[in-house]
């Protein structure tokens, strides 16, 4: 009789999945942290500061993402991914000790350069421990994980800093949480299937199914970053130009969307946190949908099409959702159209996942940093951009040409899109 494959593929998702989670969390808190009131009397900041302390992570993130890929193939995901962890949530703890703008802007940077390894570790990891025909939902399960972070980030951080009275509190309880889980991280995840004790041969046999076979003798001690790749591959360029300006229009989804409530439209402090939270938790479904949608995209029209047709329709919706945005003052139907603004950029990321851990095969980790470094870019400069863009442009105080802003960015993202192929594998 045949044994039944094990399910420790099962549980080292959930671990990534969870540690997307806090990395959301620590993320988008800074949004809802810096609108309380307790923190406006400690630290009082102009708009363009506010701006600048924000984009200041995404800064930062972008610019690790490159030595956090590298380090990814040269040491192994279980020791780094863990060390960052750790290091992202001292940096969180650190926020909440911040007693200025400079401090407070130093420890946003520390926590977003320890971020900038997670995802490129992850994706590395995904090749390797997810069923090679679900590498679209997979990647959907893990970048979930993120995604309900964020979400949760605004309605958790007014909840903590209501029942605490201080808006420190958010910074100390969100790093413990992650110092915490450093240590399951750990003890659960091991860097290849082949070496984790609790994996039998069925599992084994089922992860190595329809695989190609890589080389990996000596990789770690000869890897050195494939520059060449990076700086000519036309569709590692698409790739990230499409990340580029998604998250150019996604800054304001992520960290604006109860500022733009509470300053255009009015909205009471507290229900424009809850419209944020299920704006973003709206995103999430997307995600679920988008990698069942792509990977049947994939077994009806090959790799290209079943990247490109999600990738590239999710980025003009979302331009769409924008527009039809400008229309209406009422925060309820708001909520609807930048829910699904949000629904439709999440939908896409499976997608983008999965495709580039087709083509950029053993390159995967520090390539997949490359392209989200220009992605994080992207956020940095569209929440330094936008405050200037309202105060320039902006006459009547409705956002409405920040609206704009966001819409072109993300047509702007589908174009790239379109340019993006799978298929054209790294060497």
């Amino acid at each position: 009789m045949t044994a039944r494959p094990t399910a420790v593929r099962h549980w080292i998702l959930a671990a990534t999945t969870a540690a997307a989670f806090l990395m959301y969390l620590d993320r988008i808190c800074m949004a809802a942290i810096m609108n309380s009131d307790t923190f406006k009397a400690d630290i009082p900041l102009d708009p363009l500061m506010d701006g600048w302390i924000k984009g200041a992570f995404f800064a930062a993130y972008a610019i690790g993402q490159l030595p956090a890929g590298y380090l990814a193939v040269r040491f192994g995901a279980r020791s780094l991914m863990s060390v960052y962890i750790v290091l992202w949530s001292i940096f969180t703890v650190l926020t909440g000790f911040a007693t200025g703008a400079i401090s407070l802007l130093l420890a946003r940077v520390g926590c977003g350069l320890a971020e900038a390894g997670a995802y490129p570790i992850s994706s590395g990891l995904l090749a390797r421990w997810s069923e090679w025909s679900k590498r679209g939902f997979t990647s959907s399960m893990v970048s979930m994980g993120g995604r309900i972070g964020g979400a949760v980030a605004p309605w958790l951080t007014v909840t903590v800093i209501a029942s605490f009275g201080d808006w420190r509190w958010a910074g100390w309880i969100y790093g413990a949480a992650g110092i915490v889980f450093a240590l399951f991280f750990w003890r659960v995840f091991r860097e290849r299937p082949q070496d984790h004790p609790a994996v039998n041969e069925a599992e084994l046999a089922l992860l190595q199914a329809g695989r190609p076979v890589e080389n990996t003798s000596g990789e770690k001690k000869a890897y050195v970053f494939p520059w060449r790749l990076a700086l000519t591959h036309r569709s590692l360029w698409m790739n990230s130009g499409a990340q580029f300006f998604t998250n150019l229009g996604w800054a304001f989804l992520g960290v604006s969307i109860s500022k733009f409530l509470i300053e255009a439209k009015g909205t009471e402090k507290s229900l424009a946190e809850t419209i944020h939270t299920i704006s973003l938790s709206i995103g999430i479904l997307g995600l679920i949908v988008g990698g069942y949608f792509t990977d049947a995209c994939l077994r009806r029209w090959g790799v290209r099409l079943g990247r490109i047709i999600p990738l590239a329709g999710s980025r003009f919706l979302a331009a769409i959702f924008f527009v039809l945005a400008l229309g209406f003052d009422n925060p309820w139907i708001l909520m609807g159209l930048l829910g699904m603004a949000a629904f439709s950029t999440d939908f896409g990321l499976p997608a983008l996942w999965a495709g580039l851990q087709e083509m950029c095969g053993k390159h995967t980790p520090p390539l997949f940093g490359w392209a989200n470094m220009w992605g994080n870019m992207g956020a940095a400069i569209g929440i330094w951009v936008l405050p200037v863009v309202i105060k320039g442009l902006d006459q009547n105080g409705d956002w409405s040409e920040g609206l704009i802003f966001c819409s072109v960015a993300f047509a702007v993202s589908g174009l790239f899109c379109l340019g993006f192929n799978a298929e054209e594998k790294m060497d």
